[in-house]
């Protein structure tokens, strides 16, 4: 897809809702996929999505330092939405990693954490998505959360991964997710953590 199509549709699906971005995509030919990692809001995300159709694969990297809460989250989801979830996880365990390399590196150490980063995320994610193939991808970016997310749209390309990315949520604010969640009696998971950003306006990498 070029970036005149990009920009077309970018304009055309501007305000609209999440449900038409969502219903767009499953209308097309290619397979569609959707990212989760169980935080803050992805059961709105997740819900959204199955409301539209359900059965959509859902691709999870478990890093494996996920908290208590958000483990019990992604099964209670799991089994209330009937998801169809294909988890990867790192080639190395967060038991072996803590012991043999000392556990997550400090932000300060770049090069560790760059190593670190591709290890218990890209490197998985980018293991899904060969397996998967998907020609479209969902996922909750919103512009509100960070610098960078602000500079893109509801409608990327993904050069690396060679799909086209979909933010249906893009232009959401943090109460427009809340809403929605209180509207369907959806948890909110306020005890998220991502070891390969530390910080909340932090990328690691998948969107950069």
């Amino acid at each position: 897809m070029d970036q005149s199509q990009l920009e077309r549709l970018n304009r055309e699906f501007a305000d609209k809702s999440p449900r038409d971005v969502i219903t767009w995509a499953l209308a097309q030919p290619q397979k569609t996929v959707v990212t989760t990692h169980f935080g803050p809001h992805e059961a709105v995300i997740l819900h959204s999505i199955n409301d539209v159709q359900r059965g959509v694969p859902v691709i999870c990297v478990d890093h494996g330092y996920n908290t208590n809460q958000t483990y019990r989250q992604a099964q209670e989801l799991t089994l209330r939405l009937g998801l169809q979830v294909h988890y990867y996880t790192p080639r190395v365990t967060r038991s072996r990693r803590n012991i043999v390399y000392g556990g997550i590196p400090a932000l300060e150490d770049e090069t560790a954490h760059r190593v670190f980063t591709e290890e218990v995320k890209l490197e998985p994610f980018a293991r899904a998505m060969t397996e998967q193939q998907p020609g479209i991808w969902i996922t909750g970016l919103r512009k509100e959360q960070t610098d960078h997310r602000a500079s893109l749209d509801i409608f990327s390309w993904d050069k690396k991964f060679n799909c086209l990315k979909l933010s249906p949520w893009f232009f959401w604010t943090e109460s427009q997710m809340t809403e929605y969640a209180n509207k369907h009696q959806l948890p909110f998971n306020d005890d998220y953590f991502d070891p390969t950003k530390v910080l909340a306006n932090r990328e690691c990498g998948l969107h950069v």
